[in-house]
């Protein structure tokens, strides 16, 4: 959340830098500033740390030219539980993911939810490479371009994406703060523009796509600052290949408790700081299931951009209370600049009903 440095608030297994990570009295790694993200070793997992995320989101065109949105998270949760038990019944690892398309056909999501622990197979990953998995969804790298497979009921995907450049550093190099209090920070790096193909089935009718997409790889071991309720998240591709990250952290009266922005323009990768990152919401919609409200379009201020976000769909609520144990919004948005449509991407935000606190719910590889 993002971003999501804030998901996988479970306790979690040991050990992939050994002499690299610095752990802290709980035996999880600390995030310290001056590490020096290394590529392609830090497109792997992270297994010294409590949790660590890679988040693809997209539009999609059909062949009838009508967009479709989509969502890909895969979650690696470190529990802390049995790390001396060298049983694979031990809950050391788990993966969690999650796979959504924004489907205005239907209204609102569809979505799929799994999440196994890292014995028998059934889940894992690689520290070596870009490669984690659940059942028989996978996310890789692999040769340069990333692919994604995800199967849920009545709907599927098969995506490749090709990255436009290398990996954008968030926040000082990659260190990543949430707050005032350094401690709250994580190793971030973002991927946007990238060029997507494949293919996408709803109810058993498979059609060809392509599009554009964002990813972020971000890995931590701090859980939510004290106060805290939720964040608002955007990620935004520009038609003029630019690129946007900005982020912004609540307290239970929507009072901002940090922020930040990554701007890429053709000079470069600029971090914007959080005096000069706002969000403003323009229009509410309530969920008819869950009851809670969400401002589904937006007015946001990067230094001097004002950019107003309109959804492609106001349902894109995501219950994903039986594996990460949250409902939040995660959808496609338009981006306007001057009323004229500059960027589309996708926006997240948690919190609007209780205040957000995350974890694995279950064990069980399948859909949730």
């Amino acid at each position: 959340m993002q971003r999501r440095w804030f998901l996988g608030a479970v306790p979690g297994l040991a050990i992939a830098w050994a002499g690299r990570a610095r752990a802290g009295a709980d035996g999880f790694a600390r995030v310290v500033p001056g590490r020096r993200l290394s590529f392609p070793a830090d497109h792997g997992a992270h297994p010294a740390f409590r949790t660590e995320w890679w988040y693809v989101t997209g539009w999609l065109t059909l062949p009838d030219g009508q967009p479709l949105g989509f969502q890909t998270t895969f979650f690696r949760v470190r529990t802390g539980i049995g790390e001396d038990n060298p049983s694979a019944f031990a809950p050391q690892q788990l993966v969690l993911a999650h796979g959504a398309i924004a489907d205005p056909r239907l209204g609102h999501l569809r979505h799929a939810e799994r999440v196994a622990r890292t014995g028998f197979g059934r889940a894992g990953f690689e520290t070596s490479a870009c490669r984690v998995w659940v059942g028989d969804w996978r996310f890789e790298l692999d040769g340069g371009r990333y692919r994604a497979h995800v199967r849920g009921e009545g709907f599927a995907y098969a995506l490749d994406f090709e990255p436009d450049g290398a990996p954008v550093l968030n926040g000082v190099a990659g260190f990543s703060a949430k707050a005032a209090d350094p401690r709250h920070a994580s190793y971030y790096y973002s991927r946007p523009q990238l060029a997507v193909t494949g293919q996408v089935t709803r109810e058993g009718v498979a059609q060809r796509v392509k599009g554009l997409a964002w990813l972020d790889h971000e890995w931590s071991s701090e859980l939510l600052p004290t106060g805290a309720q939720g964040w608002d998240w955007i990620g935004l591709n520009f038609n003029d290949g630019t690129s946007l990250m900005a982020f912004r952290l609540r307290a239970s009266r929507g009072e901002p408790l940090g922020a930040s922005a990554t701007l890429r323009t053709r000079t470069g990768v600029h971090t914007v700081p959080a005096t000069a990152v706002a969000f403003e919401p323009l229009r509410t919609w309530t969920s008819s299931r869950t009851g809670i409200r969400y401002p589904v379009a937006w007015r946001v201020r990067v230094a001097d951009r004002l950019i107003e976000l309109q959804p492609l769909l106001d349902d894109q609520e995501l219950d994903s209370r039986r594996s990460t144990g949250a409902v939040y919004w995660e959808g496609a948005v338009r981006a306007l600049e001057g009323g004229r449509e500059t960027g589309r991407g996708y926006l997240e935000m948690t919190g609007y009903g209780d205040a957000i606190r995350l974890g694995a719910r279950g064990e069980e590889d399948g859909s949730a």
